[in-house]
C-alpha cells in the first residue's frame, strides 16, 4: 500500500471515529434535552395518544377525555361543567397549553411524571399510567357562589379557616375549557380573547385591586396589636370632620361626619367611618401597618398550588404621611384579591393563626397511591387572641346591625365588613363592591371573599352590602348547613 493510500485510509478513519463520537454525545448526552425541548412534536402527540389523569372534586372527576379520531391525537380533554370549574382546573389544550392545574400537573395527569412509572415502564421507556389530582373544592359552595354571581362581574373566595382549605374559587365572566381542547379551536380562541381575556383572568387568585373598607381589618388589627387601641368600645378622639393629615383635603365617610365624631372603633368599623381607620393608620406609621399585613400575607406569592401572580401588596416604597393615612382605608396604592381577603377573616376566625391556603389534598397515581399531600399545611400565629376577640366582636355588629345583615345565616354566628373601593383616574369608574366574612356552626366554619367589578346596580347603589353581601351569604350557608 503505498503512502497516499495509506493517509486515506487514515484520515477517512478518523472521520468515521469522529462521527461515532458526535453521533454516540447526540444520543446519550442531549437526547434527553432535544426529546424535552418544548418544540418537540413528539411531546405534545405523546401527552393526547392516552386518556389524562383527571381533578377530582368531591370524590368525581370534573375532567375526562375523549377519542379525537384525528391523525396526531388520539384523544383529548372534555370538562363536565366547564365554566363552573375553569378558575380550578385551567386548560388543556393541543394548541394553547396548559393553565391552572391542568399546567402544575400536566405530567401527573399524562403520565410523564417520573413518579408514575413501574420498572416495566423504565425497562420498555413506556409512558406510565396517568395520576389524578384529588382538590379541596367543595362542589355546593362553588356552585352557590357560581349561580349567585350571574348576572354581575367579579369573584368569590371561601376558606375553611381551621385546615386552610380552599373550598371555592369562583369567576364570572368563566369560559368552557373544552372549547379550546382541540387542535383546532382558533375560533374560539379568539373570541376568548378579543376581550382581553376576560373571561380568562383568574380575578379571584391573580387579579389584586383595591380592597377599600374591608382592608379596615387589617387596620383596626394592627392598632390593637400595637397598643393604640385597648378597647373596641372606648371612644377615640378622631373628628367626625377629618383632614387628611398633610393636606387641606376633607375626607369624607358614607354616612355624615356628625356620626363618626369621636366613635368608638366598634361603631367605626359599623358604619365604616373612614376618618378614624385613616387616623389609625396614620398614627401606626408606615412600617407596623406594611408588618401586619405581610404576617397576613400581602407582599408575597402565594402557592394553592396555582402562584398568586401578581401579588396582593401593601406598598413598600416610602409613603407620605397623607398616602399612609389613605392606606388604612383600603385605597391608594392598595392591591388585594378575594383569595387575600379570605385569608384576612379566616385568620380572624381561626383564632389568629394563619393555615396556608391550600386547593389540592392530594395527589395519586392511577391506584390510589399519595404522590404528594397537603393534609399538614404550615400554619402561623399571626396575631393574638385578644386581638382576634375584639375583631370578631366588631364584625358581628357588622352583620348584625350594619352593611352586612344581608350576610345572616339563620342558625348560625356570622361576622363580616363591607367594602366600596375607588377605582379609575378621578373615580371615573364604577366602584368595587366588596364583602368579606366568616361564619360558624355546628363546629363548621368557613371564611369568604367576594368582589363585583361591575353590575347593571345604579352607581348610587353599589355598595359591598348590597352585592357581594348576599352572595357571601349563599356560600356560607351552604357550607354551614351540610
Amino acid at each position: 500500500m503505498n503512502r497516499t493510500i495509506r493517509r486515506a485510509s487514515v484520515f477517512c478513519l478518523l472521520l468515521i471515529l469522529a462521527l461515532l463520537v458526535r453521533v454516540t454525545w447526540v444520543q446519550a448526552y442531549q437526547g434527553k434535552a432535544l426529546a424535552d425541548n418544548e418544540n418537540n412534536r413528539r411531546n405534545l402527540i405523546g401527552q393526547y395518544e392516552n386518556p389524562l389523569g383527571n381533578i377530582i372534586v368531591g370524590g368525581e372527576a370534573i375532567t375526562g377525555s375523549v377519542k379525537t379520531g384525528g391523525r396526531d391525537f388520539d384523544y383529548k380533554r372534555t370538562y363536565t361543567d366547564g365554566p363552573l370549574y375553569a378558575p380550578v382546573t385551567g386548560f388543556s389544550s393541543q394548541a394553547y397549553g396548559t393553565s391552572m392545574l391542568e399546567g402544575i400537573y400536566k405530567d401527573v395527569l399524562n403520565g410523564s411524571d417520573s413518579r408514575l412509572k413501574t420498572m416495566m415502564d423504565m425497562l420498555t421507556n413506556r409512558r406510565a399510567s396517568p395520576g389524578n389530582v384529588l382538590t379541596t373544592i367543595d362542589k355546593d359552595v362553588q356552585k352557590a357562589a357560581y349561580a349567585a354571581l350571574q348576572g354581575k362581574q367579579g369573584a368569590a373566595v371561601a376558606i375553611d379557616p381551621s385546615t386552610g382549605q380552599i373550598l371555592a374559587v369562583v369567576n364570572n365572566p368563566s369560559f368552557d375549557p373544552g372549547s379550546i381542547a382541540g387542535a383546532n379551536d382558533a375560533a374560539a380562541w379568539q373570541e376568548l380573547s378579543a376581550d382581553q381575556g376576560r373571561a380568562m383572568v383568574n380575578v379571584a387568585l391573580r387579579k389584586p385591586q383595591a380592597p377599600g373598607s374591608t382592608f379596615k381589618l387589617v387596620t383596626l388589627a394592627a392598632a390593637i396589636e400595637n397598643g393604640l387601641v385597648t378597647s373596641i368600645d372606648a371612644p377615640t378622639s378622631v373628628p367626625g370632620d377629618y383632614t387628611i393629615p398633610g393636606t387641606r383635603t376633607k375626607l369624607p365617610s358614607e354616612v355624615p361626619d356628625a356620626m363618626c365624631d369621636r366613635v368608638s372603633p366598634r361603631t367605626a368599623l359599623r358604619l365604616s367611618c373612614n376618618n378614624v381607620f385613616a387616623d389609625f393608620a396614620h398614627r401606626l406609621g408606615q412600617d407596623k401597618m406594611r408588618a401586619m399585613a405581610e404576617k397576613l400575607g400581602f407582599n408575597r406569592q402565594i402557592d394553592t398550588p396555582v402562584r398568586t401572580n401578581p401579588p396582593s401588596t401593601y406598598p413598600t416604597k416610602k409613603m407620605s404621611q397623607d398616602q399612609v393615612a389613605l392606606t388604612g382605608i383600603g385605597q391608594f396604592d392598595m392591591q388585594a384579591t378575594p383569595l387575600q381577603m379570605a385569608m384576612v377573616t379566616a385568620a380572624i376566625e381561626n383564632g389568629g393563626k394563619l393555615v396556608a391556603p391550600h386547593m389540592v389534598s392530594e395527589v395519586t397515581d392511577a391506584n390510589g397511591n399519595v404522590l404528594e399531600s397537603f393534609k399538614d399545611p404550615k400554619s402561623q400565629q399571626v396575631m393574638s387572641e385578644r386581638t382576634v376577640s375584639m375583631l370578631r366582636d366588631a364584625m358581628r355588629t357588622v352583620a348584625t346591625e350594619g352593611g352586612g345583615r344581608p350576610a345572616q345565616v339563620p342558625g348560625a354566628e356570622v361576622g363580616g365588613k363591607t367594602g366600596t373601593a375607588q377605582r379609575g383616574v378621578n373615580n371615573s369608574l364604577p366602584p368595587l363592591a366588596w364583602f368579606t366574612s366568616y361564619g360558624k356552626a355546628t363546629g363548621k366554619q368557613i371564611a369568604v371573599a367576594v368582589v363585583i367589578e361591575n353590575s347593571d346596580t345604579d352607581r348610587s347603589e353599589i355598595g359591598g352590602g348590597k352585592l357581594a353581601a348576599p352572595i357571601a351569604q349563599k356560600m356560607m350557608a351552604a357550607w354551614l348547613r351540610k
